[in-house]
């Protein structure tokens, strides 16, 4: 396991480091998430391995520490990461980023695009979206209060979200899932939807088949992203179609 600290006082940024060669690949788990458990049988697969490989747990999330006094906007995260990854000499690297993890790579590559060269997005958050109490995810919990949420309501969360991720949403600093649901429902502004579509680099966006044709994919198309449905998976598509994944994320990654 490796750290860097990312905060003026120490709070540290923690990731699983797999050695391979460069330029690294960077993996960002969703809200409620952690990258080692999601990612590790994707950096294993053979059609991925042998790049140096960057399991990183946001801050507030998995491994990393769970400071009481951080915002976790989407800048404030992805700044925070951008201090590890250059602790950690990763330049130019790869990011494979699920969910939350992808809306924050969004900003990431927009606001440090030195660290980045290629993004594949997996099922990210792109536009905001309106807190509706009772629902799982971040429109559930920005549905809340601060204190609402802090008095009790991580714990109401659990038959919600089910037990596979109640198993890494119970290891979330109460702030900081409650405030990265809340700026995650909120967005950025422009959206990362835009700032996806104006980066100057390799991007793709893989998302579920079922859910649809996606919204805003022709424009996204026409603005150089890659739109990729993926067929047989649900919203965590590295879990639920592993080969599926491995096969279109390494392609994401060789593909000009």
């Amino acid at each position: 396991m490796r750290d860097a600290a990312v905060t003026g006082k120490g709070d540290r940024i923690r990731w699983v480091e797999v050695p391979g060669d460069e330029p690294a690949r960077v993996y960002l788990h969703g809200l409620g998430a952690s990258s080692p458990p999601y990612y590790a049988a994707a950096v294993a697969h053979p059609l991925l391995a042998g790049r140096r490989s960057l399991l990183v747990d946001l801050l507030g999330f998995g491994i990393s520490d769970r400071p009481r006094d951080f915002g976790y906007t989407l800048e404030e995260h992805a700044d925070a990461l951008a201090v590890a990854l250059r602790a950690a000499g990763v330049v130019g690297g790869e990011m494979v980023a699920h969910s939350m993890g992808g809306s924050v790579a969004i900003v990431l590559a927009a606001r440090h695009p030195e660290l980045v060269s290629r993004l594949v997005v997996v099922d990210g958050n792109l536009d905001p979206v309106t807190p509706v109490r009772g629902a799982a995810g971040s429109s559930g919990i920005a549905a809340m209060s601060e204190a609402e949420f802090l008095a009790g309501g991580q714990e109401t969360l659990r038959d919600v979200v089910g037990e596979q991720w109640w198993a890494t949403m119970r290891l979330a600093g109460p702030e900081a899932l409650y405030r990265s649901a809340v700026h995650l429902a909120r967005a950025t502004r422009p959206t990362m939807r835009y700032l996806l579509r104006d980066l100057a680099i390799p991007r793709t966006f893989l998302y579920p088949s079922a859910d649809g044709p996606l919204l805003g994919g022709p424009e996204m198309t026409w603005g150089g992203v890659r739109v990729v449905p993926v067929p047989d998976c649900g919203h965590n598509i590295m879990l639920d179609a592993p080969d599926t994944f491995a096969r279109l994320t390494a392609a994401a990654l060789t593909t000009s």
